[in-house]
Order: structure tokens, then sequence, then C-alpha cells
């Protein structure tokens, strides 16, 4: 891989801080240690150690888009930081090409008693335009931003969402060759947040090169080529994103002690959407079971008085199938054999692209409610059906069972990418497709106003 091909290269990256428990501590750490080695004694210290990075490496293309996910305090704005240069690492080494625009800490870069207006110049300073660059550019920005007058009043009088549309604003107009952005969208509103991802999208297809930190699943499985996932300052997985979220999923809702990779979180080889999503089917017949369209991203949580087996659709004969016709009910199955004694007990299931963006979900019982209780031994069968309005394509289905133990409702199991399935839409002559409800009836056709050419043939005397 050539250098020149490289937006971004970290190599090797720790980053320690000193943790003193007293002010007196941090003088005793200036001037103690000097002494008792100018004395011939081994120096001391009066911290102690903690490694928000530890020896951390990867690289980033030019015109790729890269997610850095994992728990609160796992290590991701930090590395934010140095790649930014804000942050100096404690060993390793970054190298960056181009210029480079960051949204990291609410309020970062702009300072509190200027107003709007002149934090949009200095801001645009810093990332490297002149005057002349930031007033061809200044009304873009305002629109963007859309604060109204508030653009001439002094900052720090601004809430939590004006500040990051004015920042982000900035940030996108100055045409960054690398956008860096860290949580800061989460204080938008919905409609700010789809303006900024819309623009995000806009950069990518530029070919700027763009990384992301949130805590947002689908967010990263939409935008994202691949992701870093770190968890106590360490890298445990670079690639693809849909695995990485899995696996993120996977240390957030799996037993507290249970950090490991999935069985097959291994990234799969090849770009196309069905590699991508590590299933391998053929698309040739019509609804039917191939043996061959089974997930290898499948992820069972840990037994928590409950088991689900033997997930599968069925078609309305019973049969079992994972090649779909569009248009017609299926039934989503799954058994459920308790160990343990559980009540108000209730089910779940998902249904997601390849990319992890989920479609549709629906439960068993409404919040609150649910099978009143179950005793260790019983068996259940669960039972979805649904209609196949989904597009051509393969998509998987998650599997879920909640209950009450010890008066606190928690999961009793849950199996990720349980089934997979695919839709063959190629033989099909059904005119409805994709996850919307339409009218059953034919569209109306009707005439708004006819060419003048087409009038006078029409009142023509036929021969």
């Amino acid at each position: 891989m050539s250098s020149e091909e490289l937006a971004i290269q970290v190599r090797n990256v720790s980053k320690r801080y000193e943790i003193y428990a007293s002010p007196s501590d941090r003088l005793k750490q200036f001037l103690l240690p000097r002494v008792q080695r100018w004395t011939g004694r081994q120096a001391r210290t009066y911290f102690t150690e903690f490694w928000a990075l530890r020896d951390v490496s990867f690289e980033v293309m030019k015109g790729e888009t890269v997610g850095i996910i994992g728990r609160n305090g796992s290590g991701k704005s930090t590395l934010l930081q140095i790649i930014c240069g804000i942050v100096a690492p404690t060993a390793g080494e970054v190298s960056i090409q181009g210029r480079v625009a960051a949204l990291l800490e609410l309020g970062s870069g702009f300072n509190p008693d200027f107003t709007g207006r002149e934090n949009v110049h200095m801001n645009a300073a810093l990332l490297g335009l002149s005057r002349r660059e930031v007033d061809d550019r200044f009304d873009d920005i305002a629109a963007f931003a859309d604060i109204g007058p508030s653009l001439d009043q002094p900052v720090k009088t601004y809430s939590s969402g004006m500040f990051v549309r004015l920042a982000f604003a900035v940030a996108i107009n100055v045409n960054p060759d690398i956008l860096i952005i860290d949580e800061a969208l989460a204080v938008g509103d919905e409609l700010f947040q789809r303006k900024c991802y819309s623009q995000i999208e806009r950069i990518r297809d530029s070919g700027a090169t763009v990384v992301l930190v949130t805590h947002a699943s689908q967010i990263v499985t939409q935008l994202c080529s691949r992701v870093l996932l770190l968890e106590n300052g360490a890298r445990i997985f670079m690639g693809n994103a849909k695995l990485a979220v899995d696996n993120y999923h996977r240390m957030l809702f799996g037993p507290p002690d249970d950090a490991r990779m999935a069985p097959n979180s291994r990234p799969p080889d090849g770009d196309n959407e069905i590699a991508a999503a590590a299933v391998t089917a053929d698309s040739s017949t019509w609804e039917r079971y191939d043996p061959s369209c089974v997930p290898q991203s499948t992820m069972a949580y840990e037994c928590n008085g409950a088991e689900i087996r033997n997930s599968r659709i069925e078609n309305k004969h019973g049969e079992v199938v994972n090649v779909l016709a569009p248009g017609l009910e299926y039934s989503y199955c799954y058994e459920v054999h308790f160990s343990g004694a559980a009540r108000c007990v209730h089910f779940g299931m998902a249904i997601k692209t390849t990319t992890g963006i989920v479609l549709g979900a629906s439960g068993s019982h409404p919040v609150g409610e649910g099978v009143s209780a179950v005793r260790s031994g019983d068996s259940l069968l669960v039972t979805f059906s649904f209609v196949n309005l989904l597009s051509h394509g393969t998509y998987f289905m998650n599997a879920g069972c909640r209950g009450v133990v010890d008066d606190e409702d928690q999961f009793l199991h849950r199996i990720i990418d349980a089934v997979a399935f695919r839709v063959d839409a190629e033989r099909s002559k059904t005119r409805h497709m994709g996850p919307i409800q339409f009218n059953t009836e034919a569209p109306r056709i009707s005439t708004l106003q006819r060419s003048a050419d087409v009038d006078s043939a029409s009142r023509a005397p036929h021969p």
C-alpha cells in the first residue's frame, strides 16, 4: 500500500495519564524524584497510571469513511484528539495527509466571549482559510447554521444545539480533506441531524476522508466502510461495519466479563453485498429452502434461564424456506426452552439489512405484559406472521426472550442474526416492493393536459 494513498496512519499509539490523589502529590512528583536520584536512592512515583490508549495501530485510506465505536471510557475521544494534534501521545506516532476539520467536544475551538460571527472567522482561520475565503463562504455557513440574529450574540449565550449547528457549518464549509466528528451531532434535533448526515454523505462522495465517533449503530453501518472497535484503550477489532457493531453489542449486552469476539467475527472476503453480510446464496430459484443461505455472523448470548432453538421461516404450507417471494405471508418461528422460572415473559424479533439497519421489529406483548409465569422445563413455540414487502436482497432476523427474574426485567436469551433469508423478486410480477404498505388497487392515472397535436388529430375527420 502506497503512503500516498493513506489519509491517516496511526502507529503503536499509547497515551498515559498521571492521576494524583491530591495537589500535594503533584508537587512531590515534581520535586522529590530529582532529590532521590541525586542522593542515589531509587526515585518513587506519587501518582497512579491510567492508560487511555495502549498500542493502537490502524490506517485510513483517502476517501474512506471509518467509524470508531466502543463503550464510554474506551479511548475514542482521546484517540481523535491525538489524531487532530490536540493531545500528544505518550508513545507511537500519527501521520496525516491533508487539511483536517474536526468537530470534537462541544464548544472546542470557540471563544465563549466572541460572537458567532467572530468565532466563524477565527475558527475558519485556524483551519487554514484566508479572510477573503471566509467572507466568500460566510453566507453558506450562516445559512446552514440557521441560528438567525443569534449569530451576532456571544456564543456563551448559545444552547448546545446552536453551538453544534455553528461548529458543524464551519467544519463542512472549509472543504476539508479529512473530516473528524466526535459525537457532537447527538445534541442536535432529528431534522438537523439528518441535515448533517446528508452533508457527511456529500463530503464522503466528493472523495474526502471521514472519521466518525458515535454510539448510533445504524449510522455507523450506514455511513462507514470499516469500523474500529476499542475496549479499555485497546484495539480489539478493525473491519466490516456490521461485524464490528455485532461485537460491540456483545460487549454491551453480553455477560459483564465477556468482551471476547464473536466466533465468526473475522471480516468476510469480497466487497459485494452478500459477502459483506457473510452469507452466500444462489438467487436462481423461487420460494424454497437454500442450504447455502446461512448466516455466518450468528451470535447467541449466554442463556439466562431460557434457550432459543430451531429458528426458521415457514410458508403457508408449513414448509421451512429461506428464499421468499414478495407479497406472500410467512411465519417466523422459534422455540424457547426454559431452565428456570420467570414471570411476565415476552418475545421479540427484528428484521435487518446486510449492513445492520433495522427495518422493522415486533414484540409478542405490549410493554409491561407477557406470559404470566413459566417454570423450569416448560417449552413454548413463538410465531410471528408477516407479509413480505421487502425488495430483492438478503436480510437477517433476530430472536429474543425477556422476562422478570428476581424482580428485574432482563433478557433470558437473545440471538443476533438467527436466520438469514433472501427475497427473490426476479420472477415476480407484483407491482409493489419495499417496506411500504401500498393500496392493493391499481394506481389512478388521469390526464392533466393533452398536447395540441393530439387534440387536432382527435378532431380531424377520418377517411
